[in-house]
């Protein structure tokens, strides 16, 4: 595929996300809550996620917020992969976000939807954009137990 293809990919698969968000609401019931807020372009999110009967594995995960293409793109795609993942999977693919962001790595092929998201590295104050929701979880996913965030998560 030619980096036209790639580049034409990328920004179709982020445009659908945003304004077809298929993961948008409020997890029902909610074990985990945390705000996530972007202080250089005003993004905000609120990821909300549901654990299994073990509290060792996301069984659904939605977001409320607003912002950029990318950025609600990002927590689309995000939520969409951690269904059915263990917290400490979830935490290895927050890296794996991070190093992905630096051009460092990719996610494997069960997981390629979100290697569409590499083409935000093009452009490096859209990083934070796309790392947002990223950091969100990893906050999440650290808050002991069932206790709620004292406030927001920024990514700077």
């Amino acid at each position: 595929m030619t980096l036209g293809n790639l580049r034409d990919l990328y920004q179709q698969v982020i445009l659908e996300r945003y304004k077809k968000p298929r993961h948008r609401g409020k997890t029902d019931p909610v074990h985990r809550l945390q705000k996530g807020h972007n202080p250089s372009c005003g993004d905000t999110i609120e990821l909300t996620l549901q654990l299994d009967e073990t509290h060792n594995t996301i069984a659904d995960i939605k977001f409320e917020g607003e912002g950029c293409a990318i950025a609600m793109a990002s927590a689309d795609l995000m939520a969409e992969a951690l269904r059915g993942k263990s917290i400490d999977e979830a935490l290895e693919m927050v890296h794996r976000f991070q190093s992905m962001m630096k051009g460092e790595a990719e996610f494997p092929t069960e997981l390629r939807k979100l290697n569409v998201m590499q083409g935000v590295s093009q452009f490096p104050v859209r990083i934070k954009c796309a790392t947002l929701t990223w950091h969100t979880l990893k906050a999440a996913l650290e808050l002991p137990g069932s206790s709620q965030p004292t406030g927001f998560v920024s990514n700077e």
